[in-house]
C-alpha cells in the first residue's frame, strides 16, 4: 500500500492525540545527548551471554541500511520516523544456539514497551515492525527467532535451536528488552505488549499460555496454533491435488470458476453481494453442481477426479482414527490456496518441519505424507509448540488483555482454526463469551488474506501497510493499548478498505468487523459505511 500522508506527521500525531500513561526524556533533551548516550549502551550494558553488535544514533527520515544476516531475509529500510538509538546483539541461549536481536529506543518514549514476532518457519528480525512501534513511542524489540532464514535447515540435529523456535528466543528478546529499556531510560516500562501474525499470532498465544507475565496486552493475527497439526494439513493438499499433470489436479482457471461457485451460495448470507464472506463459518459450500456433464466443456466444470479434489479441499483433515487433525479450508480462500497450498507442489514449510525437527532426516519424501507423519508430529509435540492450551487462567489473574483476530480469506492458515480455539478456551475454562470478553476477544476480519490484503476492509492497523489511522476504532494496536490503559474494551475493529489498495486514491469502503460469535448483516443504505452493517447472533 501506498502511504500519500507523510508517515513521521501521521505517527507525531497519534503520539500527541493518544495520550500516553507518561512521558520520559531520555536523560537529555537534544540530539547530541540522546546520541551520546546511545553510544554508551554497548559499554554499559550487562547481560549474561550478550554481544553488542551495535549501538547506534539513527535520525528520523534515515534511510537504513538493515544487516543481511541471511539473503532471504533480505528487505528495504522500513520508514524511520522518530530519532532512536538502535541497539543490535547477539545473546546466547545454550552452548549452541542463542539468538540475534534488535531493541529500538524512541527519544520521545511513551512509557511504553512493544515485543514483535515472525513469520512461517523464519528467522527473520521484523524491522517494519520496530519502525511501527518505535514511531508510536514504544521501546520496541524484535528476534531472529534463534537462527537465520527462512529455511527450517538449522534445526537439523539441533533441538536448541527448535525450543528457541518455539518459545525461548521471544520470551529471552522480552527479557533482555525489558532490562535495555530499563538501563537505556533509567526507570522500568509502565505497560507491555505485544504484536504479530502467523508465527507471530502462535508466539503471542504461546506467551499467553506460559509466560502471562510478559505483557500487559497481546495483539495476535492469524495464529499459526494447533501448529503440528497445521503443518500436517498444509503439506497433505499435495497428496489430493497431485502434482500439476495429475488427473486430480484442479489448475487456477477452474479455482476461479469454484471462487465464483462459492460466492453465489454463501455471498448471500450477509444480505448483500460484494463478493466478500462475512461469516465463513457458517458457508456450507457444495461444488457438485460444478461436476462436468457427459461430453461437455471440461474447461469450465470439473471432471469426477477433480470433483473429489475439491470437495476433499473442503473437508476437514481427519487421521486414520477419524479423529480430527485440522480443520477445512473456508470457502472463500480458494484463489490464494491455490498458489500456495493447491499447486501441485509439497508445501515447503511441511518439508522442513518434518526433515529437520521431527525426523532429523533430510531425505524425508513430503509427497508420502500420511496419518503416521501427522500423529508422530503431534505425539512428539517439540518444546510444547502445538501452542493449543485451552487455559489462559495466567492472563486472566493477571489482567492482561487479548485481542484475536483472522482473516475471512486465509488462504495459508484455515481461519476456521481461530474460532475452534476460543471454543476451545470457553470449554476448558468454562466461561461464556460475555465472560470472556474480560479479558479475551476475537474478531473476524472479512474478506482479508493472510495477515493482511485481500477484498475485504482489511487494513485494520496491524503493521505499516495495513493502517487507516491511528484512533482505536480503526486500529487494532490503538484498540489494544485502549483495553489496557483506559479500560474501554473493542466491540467491533473497522477495518478500511482503499481504492486499489492505495492510500492517496481513497476509501472505497470500511466495514466493522464483528466480535466473535457475532456476524455482519447487511441492514440496507450504503454498503460502503459502517453504519448499514450490524453484528448480528448467527
Amino acid at each position: 500500500m501506498k502511504l500519500e500522508q507523510p508517515l513521521q506527521c501521521a505517527l507525531l500525531s497519534a503520539s500527541s492525540v493518544f495520550a500516553a500513561p507518561q512521558s520520559y526524556p531520555a536523560n537529555g533533551t537534544t540530539p547530541a545527548e540522546f546520541s551520546s548516550k546511545c553510544a554508551d549502551v554497548a559499554s554499559k550494558l550487562a547481560v549474561d551471554g550478550a554481544f553488542v553488535h551495535t549501538a547506534e544514533f539513527v535520525a528520523a527520515g534515515t534511510n537504513l541500511t538493515l544487516p543481511l544476516y541471511d539473503q532471504t531475509c533480505a528487505e528495504a529500510s522500513p520508514p524511520i520516523t522518530a530519532d532512536i538509538c538502535r541497539v543490535a546483539l547477539w545473546v546466547s541461549t545454550s552452548e549452541r544456539s542463542g539468538l540475534n536481536m534488535e531493541a529500538w529506543l524512541p527519544a520521545n518514549w511513551t512509557g511504553r514497551f512493544l515485543s514483535g514476532g515472525n513469520g512461517g518457519l523464519n528467522g527473520c528480525i521484523k524491522y517494519e515492525d520496530l519502525a511501527y512501534a518505535s514511531g508510536l513511542g514504544f521501546a520496541a524489540v524484535g528476534t531472529n527467532n534463534g537462527h537465520n532464514g527462512t529455511s527450517g535447515k538449522p534445526f537439523y540435529n539441533n533441538s536448541d535451536v527448535v525450543e528457541d523456535f518455539a518459545y525461548r528466543a521471544l520470551h529471552t528478546g522480552v527479557v533482555v528488552g525489558k532490562q535495555i529499556t530499563e538501563d537505556f531510560y533509567g526507570k522500568p516500562h509502565d505497560k507491555s505488549f505485544y504484536l504479530g501474525c502467523s508465527t507471530g499470532g502462535r508466539q503471542g498465544f504461546k506467551m499467553a499460555q506460559d509466560f502471562p507475565d510478559d505483557f500487559d496486552g497481546i495483539v495476535a493475527g492469524a495464529p499459526a496454533f494447533s501448529f503440528n497439526n497445521l503443518t500436517s494439513w498444509s503439506g497433505h493438499f499435495y497428496t489430493l491435488t497431485g502434482p500439476a499433470n495429475a488427473s486430480t489436479f484442479v489448475p487456477m482457471s477452474k479455482w476461479a470458476v469454484v471462487h465464483a461457485d462459492v460466492l453465489k451460495q454463501c455471498d448471500k448470507l450477509d444480505n448483500y453481494e460484494d463478493g466478500i464472506i462475512e461469516a465463513p463459518l457458517h458457508c456450507k459450500y457444495d461444488p457438485s453442481g460444478l461436476a462436468c456433464a457427459e461430453g461437455s466443456n471440461t474447461t469450465t466444470c470439473l471432471t469426477p477426479e477433480q470433483l473429489e479434489t475439491v470437495k476433499a479441499v473442503y473437508s476437514p483433515l481427519l487421521n486414520d482414527n477419524g479423529d480430527l487433525v485440522y480443520p477445512r479450508l473456508q470457502p472463500g480462500a480458494e484463489l490464494g490456496a491455490a498458489a500456495v497450498l493447491t499447486n501441485g507442489q509439497p508445501f515447503p514449510y511441511t518439508t522442513d518441519w518434518f526433515r529437520y525437527a521431527v525426523y532429523n532426516d533430510p531425505t524425508w519424501d513430503p509427497t508420502t505424507i500420511s496419518s503416521k507423519d501427522y500423529d508422530n508430529a503431534a505425539r512428539l509435540n517439540l518444546f510444547g509448540i502445538e501452542t493449543f492450551k485451552g487455559d489462559l487462567s495466567g492472563v486472566k489473574d493477571r489482567g492482561t488483555k487479548v485481542i484475536h483476530w483472522h482473516g475471512g480469506a486465509d488462504f495459508i492458515i484455515s481461519s476456521e482454526n481461530s474460532p475452534r480455539y476460543y471454543e476451545h478456551v470457553s470449554s476448558t475454562m468454562g466461561l461464556s463469551s460475555d465472560e470472556l470478553d474480560e479479558f479475551y476477544r476475537f474478531f473476524y476480519v472479512s474478506g482479508t488474506g493472510h495477515c493482511g490484503g485481500g477484498d475485504g476492509a482489511h487494513a485494520i492497523g496491524q503493521g505499516l501497510g495495513e493502517i487507516n489511522g491511528y484512533e482505536p476504532s480503526h486500529n487494532v494496536l490503538m484498540a489494544l493499548i485502549d483495553w489496557v490503559e483506559n479500560g474501554n474494551a473493542p466491540e467491533t475493529l473497522i477495518g478500511t478498505k482503499f481504492v486499489n489498495d492505495t492510500e492517496a486514491l481513497g476509501v472505497e469502503f470500511e466495514r466493522a468487523h464483528c466480535k466473535f460469535p457475532k456476524v455482519n448483516q447487511y441492514q440496507g443504505g450504503n454498503p460502503n459505511v459502517v453504519e448499514s452493517w450490524e453484528c448480528v447472533n448467527p
